[in-house]
């Protein structure tokens, strides 16, 4: 029986978890994404055949995992793959692991945190709003459009407005200026997501099972992860203690999620209103953990081994 860890160790909170349950000196294997072209996956025959992990010449069978920590990145960026073109041998065996060891997340009866069909929800933050309206956080006005005349409108009825993808993918969130009024019409090429400014605090919020993480960012700019860029002093970082019932949200929020570990972007406003941006399905918490001392990581590798020892003694 044993704990699976598959990612890159260079990633801060992969090797914080990972360091976390060799303290606890738990049974852990972990799958480096490093030596994707050195990995296989086979699938035995028959309904009880067994699914095997061949990496770097040693062999681990995949039913024996009774938790897992996945933070996988695409293996078709990584430094042996990326030059190849997608029709090269290794391209497409990169391509196909990772395949094949998502749909074994999402369907294996370990405990995984978190299954990729989980974080799909990620994919589409006007569709995550709604999960997020549904645990009682409020919710900005939101317009998502590739039609410039409404956008204008939108500016026009709530004047501060901030613009963000409408994607899982990483952007810089920030104040619709007079340079991108001038050039509302690139929306056509893509909807994009506006909300009306909400003034306040950010806090972010970090569900680990049972456990709420809550830090509170000081911070002047309107994406205080990129504030040093932007000319902005470095954000400060406090630990502090939820309303209860805030905290009952974010662990609602996380549950209808399917998120045992969640990352949860909130700003309290100054009459005291709590706001929901959106839901991180797989958080960099190391950034939040360093700055509070916040036990996030451990947090995580207990609901690991805690998961693994009740798997076996149920087997």
């Amino acid at each position: 029986m044993t704990i699976l860890l598959w990612g890159l160790l260079a990633d801060d909170p992969m090797a914080a978890v990972l360091a976390q349950l060799r303290q606890l000196d738990a049974p852990v294997r972990f799958l480096d994404q490093r030596r994707v072209l050195d990995t296989t996956v086979r699938v035995g025959a028959g309904p009880h055949g067994r699914t095997r992990v061949i990496a770097g010449g040693e062999e681990f069978d995949l039913d024996a995992v009774r938790a897992a920590y996945v933070r996988p990145h695409d293996s078709t960026r990584l430094p042996a793959v990326r030059a190849l073109p997608p029709s090269a041998p290794e391209w497409r065996h990169a391509a196909e692991l990772d395949q094949v060891l998502n749909a074994w997340t999402d369907r294996t009866p370990a405990y995984v945190l978190n299954r990729p069909e989980a974080g799909a929800s990620n994919g589409s933050k006007p569709y995550q709003l709604r999960f997020v309206a549904a645990a009682g956080f409020r919710v900005p006005p939101t317009l998502v459009t590739n039609d410039p005349a409404r956008v204008e409108a939108f500016l026009a009825e709530h004047g501060d407005v901030i613009v963000k993808s409408t994607s899982g993918i990483r952007s810089r969130v920030r104040r619709v200026g007079a340079a991108d009024r001038a050039r509302l019409a690139a929306v056509t090429a893509c909807p994009t997501q506006f909300q009306r400014h909400v003034p306040g605090t950010d806090v972010r919020v970090h569900v680990v099972g049972t456990e709420v993480f809550a830090a509170e960012v000081d911070s002047d700019a309107d994406d205080y992860r990129y504030a040093r860029a932007q000319g902005f002093r470095a954000p400060v970082l406090t630990g502090i203690d939820l309303p209860s019932g805030v905290a009952d949200r974010c662990q609602d929020l996380a549950k209808r999620l399917g998120l045992p570990v969640a990352g949860v972007d909130l700003r309290r406003t100054p009459d005291g209103e709590w706001y929901c941006f959106e839901v991180n399905p797989s958080p960099g918490f190391t950034y939040y953990e360093s700055r509070t001392g916040q036990p996030i990581a451990a947090a995580i590798a207990g609901l690991l081994a805690a998961a693994e020892l009740c798997k076996e003694r149920s087997a």
